[in-house]
């Protein structure tokens, strides 16, 4: 497995970060894995799918997720999303089941932005939703195997530059390692939303009830910035 090149506009603000011993290191490392017959997720024609369906001055709100599903056929490159024909994850099953409280949208992500080979939450990604995860890769059934090898370092460059160089971008922080990195967020400039993470073993310590959409909806248009069509 061969880390991919960068979509163009990301790839200009963060080209130190690719070409710097962290990714090669990081690239080694996986190549390692993969040669070891280990399954890594997603495919690597995916890893980066979500900064190709996002540019960089497309993006209006950034969902922050911890790594990839590390089952058969769910990670494709989005934070909680899976591909069309796979069974939501209990994650992302109840982020719809807050959507549907705050919103009452009973069908989300079947927006016409939506493609229907690219994946449930491909429509958010589209409007400029960056569904980005702290690390980009995992071996398969073992949530967190990539943790410390290096792509903390490049998530946290790709949050800094959004952090600096744009205004009023949403944040959505949902869970400890998500908040952690919301650190180095800059409040005065950008709203942040944050919460317990809605894996069924936290979901019902603050992620419901917290209406993350039509928070977000509201800060956009206070903004004079499009919406999001959830």
């Amino acid at each position: 497995m061969h880390i991919p090149r960068l979509e163009a506009s990301w790839q200009a603000r963060l080209n130190d970060h690719l070409n710097g011993d962290m990714m090669r290191h990081l690239d080694q490392f996986l190549i390692a894995e993969t040669a070891a017959g280990k399954r890594i997720y997603p495919p690597s024609s995916q890893i980066f799918a979500a900064f190709a369906m996002t540019p960089f001055a497309q993006v209006k709100v950034v969902i922050l997720g911890q790594d990839p599903y590390h089952r058969a056929g769910q990670a494709h490159g989005l934070s909680f999303s899976v591909p069309h024909g796979i069974t939501p994850p209990p994650s992302l099953a109840n982020i719809y089941k807050e959507l549907g409280t705050d919103l009452g949208i009973t069908n989300p992500g079947h927006t016409p932005f939506n493609d229907p080979l690219e994946g449930k939450l491909a429509g958010w990604a589209h409007q400029g939703v960056l569904l980005l995860n702290n690390c980009l890769t995992v071996e398969d059934g073992k949530p967190g195997a990539h943790a410390g090898k290096g792509w903390e370092e490049f998530t946290d460059a790709a949050v800094d530059e959004m952090n600096t160089t744009r205004e009023h971008l949403v944040f959505i922080l949902w869970g400890r390692k998500a908040q952690q990195k919301g650190r180095m967020i800059d409040r005065t400039r950008h709203l942040v939303l944050q919460s317990a993470h809605p894996s069924p073993l936290s979901a019902h310590t603050g992620f419901f009830g917290s209406a993350p959409f039509s928070k977000t909806n509201r800060y956009l248009a206070s903004h004079s910035i499009a919406p999001i069509s959830w």
